[in-house]
């Protein structure tokens, strides 16, 4: 009945600080540390097994006969055991359908800690006062967590709104709880706004073709001989950074190949690691900031489908065949890596749909190159990273590049070539009863 007076289901995430005693941190580390080791095993399995025996019955099977042989994977609980053989046989169906890479193991210091909460009455929330609220974690027991939002909680929660589960997540700051919050929303009316496309630049963060570019602003520019990834720090805390790094580059001497790092110099990676957080943060603050503007702004938002992957792979080649420019390329790439364009074009998806709008991607060769007036590619146009002088006798028109580009990309959406499916990642479908060539 709802869903036919003009609403519809919108599922969305809630992240919250949890405030935890030492003991708890220390249960829930074990936790983490229990669930990846669970994931290494649960590949090792899937790998060796034949494929005939490689099912959903069987892994779960092993899961619980594992469980109770090993001491340190009871620690986990048997919900989150679950959810982490969901996550496995998820990735492998990410890796059928050309959306992901093989599942992997999952190395101890490079991959993030996490636990799952699959169902939402185990959480029992409770709001305490203002400022904080109380869950319940398994085998963990009650704990403090900000209360940042209003959550569908008490008589607030109905079928409609409320708490499907959550994931513990640690960071540099600490251990965090995300909310998987389901609720029921009114059906947004189409946007009536302007159309616009966008070229993802290095130079111009996002540059529109209506030339309503969007950068980070005074406060994040890069000014000489800083690096990308400390543009969102200011200046005490760039001389704080360069002071933690001098330090622990003064202690990793003393450190003799294969020996453990010292906790003085642990402690240093620790304030370094805060740091760096602080940075991504703002970084990530700017960039959902930036997409509700322009979802709100516009009807139509048009990008280019790009492979990123492919931009940032690294040009040093081969002893037989070394790259060139490898130094000049390195930083392009890591350029492109901070500007996070996935990340950015995922936000706008459901941004765009909240708020009525749409978005389309082209195809994105010969965007740079081709004049946005007079639609001719000719070589040497493109000047430089941020010039475009059209070399057409009978045009000549001169701009900024990436505002040609946007211009371009405009264009192509208007001429009806935009990509299909248009937002998202498109999906490789398969004939029933055919299994895919990668499947394992």
């Amino acid at each position: 009945m709802a869903l036919e007076l003009g609403l519809e289901k919108r599922q969305f995430g809630h992240r919250a600080r949890l405030a935890l005693s030492p003991a708890e941190i220390r249960l829930i580390d074990d936790q983490a540390h229990a669930a990846r080791t669970m994931w290494n095993c649960l590949h090792a399995w899937w790998t060796m097994q034949p494929k005939a025996k490689r099912t959903l019955a069987a892994a779960d099977a092993a899961i619980r006969q594992a469980r109770k042989e090993i001491d340190f994977l009871a620690v986990l609980p048997a919900q989150a055991a679950q959810a982490v053989l969901k996550t496995y046989v998820q990735a492998w169906k990410n890796c059928w359908e050309g959306r992901a890479e093989e599942p992997n193991f999952k190395a101890r210091f490079r991959s993030v800690m996490s636990v799952d909460i699959p169902q939402g009455r185990d959480l029992q929330i409770t709001r305490v006062h203002r400022r904080w609220g109380m869950v319940n974690i398994p085998k963990v027991g009650r704990v403090r967590f900000r209360w940042t939002r209003d959550l569908p909680v008490g008589k607030k929660a109905n079928a409609d709104n409320r708490i499907t589960g959550a994931r513990l997540v640690k960071d540099a700051l600490g251990w965090h709880i995300a909310f998987r919050i389901t609720t029921l929303e009114a059906k947004p009316e189409p946007h009536q706004g302007p159309e616009a496309g966008i070229d993802a630049g290095v130079n111009i963060p996002l540059a529109l073709s209506d030339d309503n570019h969007q950068d980070h602003g005074r406060a994040a520019r890069l000014p000489d001989g800083t690096s990308d990834r400390d543009r969102w720090l200011g200046a005490d805390e760039k001389a704080k950074l360069l002071r933690l790094e001098r330090q622990a580059a003064r202690l990793k001497q003393h450190r003799k190949p294969g020996q453990r790092s010292s906790n003085r110099l642990r402690a240093v990676y620790d304030q370094i690691g805060k740091l760096r957080a602080k940075a991504k943060r703002r970084a990530t603050d700017w960039q959902h900031q930036t997409t509700t503007y322009l979802a709100r702004t516009y009807s139509v938002l048009v990008v280019e489908h790009l492979d990123i992957p492919n931009m940032t792979k690294s040009a040093r080649g081969t002893i037989e065949e070394p790259g060139k420019n490898v130094k000049q390329k390195a930083g392009l790439n890591r350029s492109i890596s901070q500007e996070a364009w996935g990340r950015t074009v995922t936000m706008l998806t459901y941004k765009t749909a909240r708020y009525g709008g749409t978005l389309h991607k082209v195809p994105a060769p010969g965007t740079s190159q081709r004049c946005s007036a007079c639609g001719f590619t000719t070589p040497g146009s493109r000047e430089s990273q941020a010039v475009f002088v059209c070399k057409n006798p009978d045009c000549g028109w001169s701009g900024n590049a990436d505002h040609n580009a946007a211009r371009n990309i405009l264009h192509l959406y208007r001429m009806g070539l935009a990509l299909v499916p248009a937002a998202g990642r498109a999906v490789v479908r398969r004939p029933r009863g055919v299994k895919p060539a990668a499947a394992r």
